[in-house]
């Protein structure tokens, strides 16, 4: 009987040895490395709001539409005098702009935001400067973008002012959607034939365009038109300068006249 106990426990110690040696080695889980956060919070500018410049919300004829979020920008002039004073002036400049758009049948004033020579940055349409409020700015192509106006007329030979540059750059790097690239280009879809494009028609356009890219208009002027690749330039640098690795305690800071 021992010779056959041995070779019994000779064959367990073969399977344990077998079982040991065929067992996957297990390596330590290679943790993900958390993707960067772009913090809008800290590229947010400061806005006159709307009571401020006493927007006249008596007239505002209808409620806000939203959209789930900002695809692109569109930037405009509003072919005013460029001789205003940014104190005086500019308030009732955008009263007198509210009462012309209400007329015209937009609701209310069509620009998301407006800007001063100044630099200063003004609350538009209605319905709140952090969440995506559709305006009524560019022909077919409202939803899921902004409408920024620059205040004046910027025609071929007219200086834009760089604190006017400066934060329209800003409000884009703002509201773009995180995932956008103010560098690049999107896919937007006509939703009417008064555009340049028939309703349905599918258009990649740059994230930052100009009102006369999409419709049949000089807006906004060829000096404005043709900074457009500088504003897309700054607003990526903001966008990448408020962009932090994850876990780091966002602290926004904000620009004491929407500069950075």
């Amino acid at each position: 009987m021992w010779p056959h106990r041995v070779r019994l426990a000779a064959g367990a110690l073969s399977l344990a040895f077998l079982v040991t040696c065929s067992a996957p080695e297990r390596h330590p889980r290679v943790a993900r490395q958390a993707r960067p956060v772009l913090h809008t919070a800290a590229l947010r500018p400061v806005v006159v709001l709307r009571s401020a410049w006493h927007a006249d919300e008596g007239a505002v004829r209808d409620k806000p539409v939203y959209d789930t979020g900002v695809r692109a920008v569109f930037i405009h002039h509003t072919d005013n005098p460029n001789d205003y004073d940014c104190t005086k002036d500019v308030p009732v400049m955008l009263r007198a702009m509210e009462q012309t758009h209400i007329a015209q049948g937009w609701d209310d004033i069509g620009y998301n935001f407006v800007v001063d020579k100044c630099g200063d940055v003004y609350e538009g349409r209605a319905g709140g400067i952090d969440r995506a409020v559709q305006g009524a700015h560019t022909e077919g192509f409202n939803i899921g973008t902004v409408g920024i106006a620059a205040l004046g007329h910027f025609g071929a030979g007219q200086p834009v002012p760089q604190p006017m540059l400066r934060a329209i750059a800003r409000i884009a790097a703002w509201k773009l959607a995180p995932g956008i690239d103010p560098l690049g280009k999107v896919r937007l879809v006509s939703s009417n034939d008064r555009s340049r494009y028939r309703r349905g028609t599918a258009v990649r356009l740059n994230a930052i365009s100009g009102h006369r890219d999409v419709y049949e208009t000089d807006c906004p002027g060829d000096a404005l038109y043709a900074a457009l690749p500088w504003i897309r330039r700054t607003a990526a640098r903001l966008r990448k300068d408020a962009t932090w690795p994850a876990g780091l305690a966002a602290s926004p800071r904000r620009a004491s006249r929407a500069e950075g």
